[in-house]
């Protein structure tokens, strides 16, 4: 953590009254800002359902911060030399503080980089960069959902049986790492992965991926999508070949929206999905004490929750925001 922050006691013991600690910030607002802190947002791609309702939900929680100003919410289109040029933007506007959802490691990561030696405290939100320099990261354990999407596929064919895999970007932390759990999980288990394929998490992708793997005649038994948007697009793949109920779909997502994975697997259109928080409102907690100069942990790993027939209901009540983003 840079100097500023490095050491809790040393800011409380600068800034010892309120007036004092508002000039300790790392880019303390400007009198033109109207005494707010200027923060930026830079997402990879708002075409997913899932990143789409990030941001509405970390909108909605940074308008309870009445000190908050949340910049335009920039979209990569899946584009890594656009969101590079996007966070750099960001740092020349000197924001207050950044966040960041990298469409891939590698190329964000001199960004981020120069943004934290701008001296801007950056929150990475979901997909990491290959540098610590942040001041925290928020996400799930990809791993664990990974491996309980393998369990489920399992307990779906006890008998064996052949599995397809649509994968997401394949430099994506979280897609490595679903799919190292879900391999992991299933060795052993006469399940044997006959196709695999990156479908960059789009719908769209999924389904001509699923209708090429159709068209081959191979038995499919069951499908695992990285996310409930590529699962769905097979789902569309499946029952146009006619196959549906013969094929199972396991997701990853579980948003609380009409669309999304809870609904689907209420319908009968997943096997099960597992619901993978989008950290807004973390996200926003974490600005307010960095910019308040207070502690926060260097890495958050948010919890999951198997979606089933049985759960479906109160877990969509649990999580639906529809009443406060007027969805």
């Amino acid at each position: 953590m840079r100097s500023i922050r490095r050491s809790v006691l040393t800011a409380v013991a600068l800034c010892t009254t309120a007036v004092a600690a508002a000039a300790c910030a790392s880019n303390p607002p400007s009198p033109s800002d109207g005494g707010q802190f200027v923060i930026g947002y830079s997402q990879s791609n708002n075409a997913e359902p899932y990143r789409a309702q990030l941001n509405l939900q970390l909108q909605y929680f940074a308008k309870q911060h009445p000190d908050f100003k949340l910049l335009p919410i920039t979209d990569a289109h899946q584009d890594s030399a656009t969101q590079v040029s996007q966070v750099q933007t960001f740092i020349q506007q000197k924001v207050n503080a950044l966040i960041v959802s990298p469409n891939e490691p590698a190329p964000l990561t001199a960004a981020v980089q120069q943004a934290c030696d701008a001296k801007i405290p950056v929150i990475i939100l979901d997909r990491n960069v290959n540098t610590d320099c942040f001041d925290s990261f928020i996400g799930g354990d990809n791993y664990l959902i990974g491996k309980l999407a393998g369990e489920a596929a399992v307990q779906a064919l006890p008998n064996g049986g052949n599995v397809v895999e649509l994968r997401g970007i394949l430099s994506d932390h979280p897609q490595i790492d679903r799919d190292k759990g879900f391999r992991d999980a299933i060795a052993g288990h006469n399940l044997t992965i006959i196709e695999d394929q990156e479908a960059k998490w789009l719908k769209a992708n999924a389904t001509t991926v699923t209708q090429q793997w159709l068209s081959k005649g191979d038995k499919i038994d069951l499908v695992y999508a990285h996310n409930d948007d590529m699962a769905l697009g097979a789902q569309l793949a499946i029952q146009g070949a006619g196959k549906a109920g013969s094929i199972q779909i396991i997701g990853i997502d579980g948003l609380a929206i009409p669309t999304g994975g809870i609904r689907a697997v209420q319908n009968g259109q997943l096997l099960t999905t597992f619901v993978y928080p989008t950290g807004a409102e973390q996200a926003v907690a974490t600005l307010e004490k960095l910019l308040h100069q207070q502690p926060v942990e260097k890495k958050q790993v948010l919890d999951t929750v198997q979606v089933t027939p049985a759960n479906a209901a109160q877990i969509y009540q649990q999580y639906d925001m529809s009443d406060k983003l007027g969805k």
